[in-house]
């Protein structure tokens, strides 16, 4: 999703003054180092890719009787700069209790984000901070213009690789977090991508 800033958005807000604030704004906001940030609608193909693998998240961790959740659009909030930042990606899975009323996700252990080229600074932007997150094992990024994706996975001494692996549309998609494959491919299975 792109991101744009009003010109009569306050600046240099905190965590605390942003989610004052955007509870009545118009439109989905994310805070990047105390800077609100509108977030564009996304393309038709964005949001297709997003809800089918919301679904096969949710299969998956439902037919395995596991306890976590897939969010969409959840607020995270990265461990460095936490007081000013606080982010938005397309999807999430928490295998922490949601209490009511809550809007930051806790302890993410899986997020993803979906690639469009408009926002790709940002989105890679906000990859870097997802990464400061101690919970988190695996960050997604999934193409939306091509069936394409890279995962970053972090290492058993908790540090993370310089650069995503690569992950092909014949390959198989493994996300050691969760404990699912799934032929890439098929993330794309309802988009005009599958049909090109």
């Amino acid at each position: 999703m792109s991101t744009a800033l009003r010109h009569d958005v306050p600046h240099h807000m905190t965590v605390d003054e942003f989610l004052d604030w955007a509870s009545g704004a118009p439109g989905k906001w994310q805070l990047v180092d105390g800077e609100p940030r509108a977030m564009a609608p996304a393309s038709a193909t964005h949001g297709i890719i997003q809800a089918y693998f919301a679904y096969v998240l949710n299969r998956h961790l439902i037919n395995g009787g596991s306890s976590c959740a897939v969010v969409t659009e959840p607020a995270v909030v990265p461990q460095i700069r936490a007081h000013s930042n606080m982010r938005v990606p397309d999807l999430a899975v928490t295998c922490a209790i949601v209490q009511a009323g809550q809007v930051a996700v806790q302890e993410p252990v899986l997020l993803v984000e979906i690639l469009s080229p408009s926002n790709e600074a940002d989105t890679r932007q906000n990859v870097w901070a997802y990464a400061s997150i101690p919970s988190v094992r695996e960050i997604l990024i999934l193409h939306s213009t091509r069936i394409a994706a890279e995962l970053l996975r972090r290492r058993p001494d908790a540090s993370w690789p310089e650069e995503p692996h690569p992950v092909g549309p014949a390959d198989q998609l493994t996300l050691e977090s969760i404990g699912l494959t799934v032929l890439l491919a098929e993330l794309y299975a309802r988009t005009h991508l599958a049909r090109a």
